[in-house]
């Protein structure tokens, strides 16, 4: 080796690493950034409104704003304390669903009031026409009959509604709820208890201080509070946690069932299937190449018998429904979003949305090399690169939060939590009043 060549692992490497990742992941980001908002300024469509982000420039002040504020004031408060070591695991996963849950619904009516809960879902008016509910007539003929045909009739449905798998429309079709009001208590309930799983979560992958930490940055994480409260990608993070903690236990017993569960989310999700790819880098770090095949195997194996035995019963033919995906997405709204800008508007647009705080910080876990951080980027850099998802990350990508989340927990010093978690609610609120982010 030449003089003057840092080896791999030698502590100026190290160094080089630890401050080179994150000034280009910091660089790439206020560059795509940059790039997308003279773009757009300048007349070019890069497919949304605000380049890479989905938002659109809409400031409103309103009344419910004041609460909003106050309540976002008070949960910052309330963090520091549930955080202290004397506080029992219970009761601090008990104390962060409840602050959760009241960040979310505080937020999500800071815009226009309650009625901000189910915007989204109602129809007609805004998004509720591309939404699930319009797609529930589909089923009027029963669910066999609608799985059956699902990859034919699927391009007539709503967009969202064939960009998914089935398994929401079914859900909502037994339980039935048919209201924008019904669908925003479900996504809203389900979303919240994501929570107290990322406590879950963390308590097997990090320290207790640092799973605590890592769940209180999910609280306060921007596209969870505002996203957490109008979009059923929320439900789809809670059922991805559930999979994500079974894959990853250490006991055998709670590990079993892990790749069926990731089966049955990715009936309500395919981008849940990124929850399998974590959790397969995961185990390559941190049990060996030998756990992370045995575990890509299984997955794989789970998902075959899953998808094999809904069709022998059903009908419901998945590659079918993947082409028909594929299709009018394609067709759709990715026609006019260049893959050039959107191989790095993609992660870019998730970072910026889940909180500028946690992207620094995942870039921090990352130059470290932290194996939650080199496993969540590498499951954003693959998805990037082979086009499964241009734009709307802020959204689809809301499973991967908890991730950053604790990633972030890895490079943030105890005593910087409070601020961090108050610019976190700063940037929640302002992105709420400042734009219309549809959910």
């Amino acid at each position: 080796m030449e003089a003057g060549t840092a080896r791999i692992g030698s502590p100026r490497a190290e160094r080089l690493w630890a401050f080179g990742v994150p000034a280009v992941g910091v660089a790439t980001i206020a560059g795509t950034l940059a790039y997308g908002w003279v773009v757009a300024a300048g007349g070019h469509d890069l497919g949304t409104p605000t380049p890479p982000l989905l938002y659109s420039w809409r400031p409103e002040a309103a009344p419910y704003a004041l609460a909003a504020a106050a309540v976002l004031v008070a949960g910052v408060a309330a963090a520091q304390r549930l955080r202290a070591a004397a506080i029992s695991a219970r009761v601090f996963a008990l104390g962060a669903l409840v602050l959760g849950l009241v960040l979310r619904l505080a937020v999500g009516a800071a815009r226009g009031g309650v009625d901000g809960w189910w915007a989204a879902y109602q129809v007609p008016g805004g998004e509720g026409a591309n939404e699930y509910l319009p797609a529930l007539p589909a089923l009027q003929l029963g669910t066999r009959f609608f799985l059956d045909t699902f990859a034919e009739i699927g391009t007539a449905l709503p967009a969202h509604a064939v960009g998914h798998p089935p398994g929401l429309l079914v859900s909502l079709h037994f339980l039935g709820i048919d209201t924008a009001e019904g669908m925003s208590a479900l996504t809203i309930g389900v979303g919240a208890l994501s929570v107290p799983l990322v406590y879950l979560l963390a308590r097997g992958l990090l320290d207790e201080a640092r799973a605590r930490t890592a769940t209180l940055l999910y609280v306060f994480a921007p596209s969870a509070v505002l996203h957490g409260a109008a979009s059923a990608d929320a439900l789809y993070a809670t059922v991805a946690l559930l999979a994500l903690i079974a894959l990853l236990a250490r006991s055998r017993a709670v590990r079993a069932p892990g790749p069926m569960a990731l089966a049955l989310a990715s009936f309500l999700s395919y981008a849940n299937l990124g929850a399998g790819a974590f959790a397969a880098l995961v185990s390559l770090r941190r049990e060996g190449l030998r756990r992370a095949l045995a575990l890509s195997s299984m997955c794989a194996l789970a998902l075959v018998a899953f998808y094999g035995l809904v069709f022998l019963a059903t009908g419901f033919d998945v590659l079918g429904a993947v082409r028909s995906a594929e299709s009018v997405y394609r067709e759709g709204v990715a026609s006019g979003r260049p893959y050039a800008f959107w191989v790095l508007g993609s992660p870019v647009a998730f970072l910026v949305a889940a909180g500028l705080p946690l992207a620094w910080l995942g870039l921090r876990a990352l130059g470290a090399r932290e194996t939650v951080a080199l496993a969540l980027f590498a499951v954003l850099a693959v998805s990037a690169i082979l086009g499964f998802t241009k734009a709307e990350t802020e959204r689809i990508y809301l499973f991967l939060v908890p991730l950053l989340c604790l990633a972030a927990a890895t490079a943030l010093p105890e005593r910087r939590l409070p601020a961090v978690l108050a610019a976190l609610a700063a940037q929640a609120l302002a992105t709420e009043l400042l734009f219309y982010t549809i959910w």
